[in-house]
């Protein structure tokens, strides 16, 4: 799976937190583990690389322009 830093991913489940956007979280780290940061409430938590990219819906990527 094509994971980037600075990626916004949305997960199937919400963060605990019930805030609006939570089940949006911005990809700090990738390594074995991932580092994500709530969009709802700004908690950042570590999970692991399995779990994280089997419960990923949607991937939004701001593309860079080459100039």
């Amino acid at each position: 799976m094509d994971v980037r830093v600075n990626d916004v991913i949305e997960m199937k489940k919400a963060h605990p937190c019930g805030k609006e956007n939570s089940s949006s979280f911005t990809v700090l780290r990738i390594g074995m583990d991932f580092r994500l940061r709530c969009c709802g409430c700004g908690h950042e938590f570590m999970i692991p690389r399995r779990k994280a990219e089997k419960n990923i819906r949607r991937i939004n990527r701001e593309e860079q322009s080459g100039n």
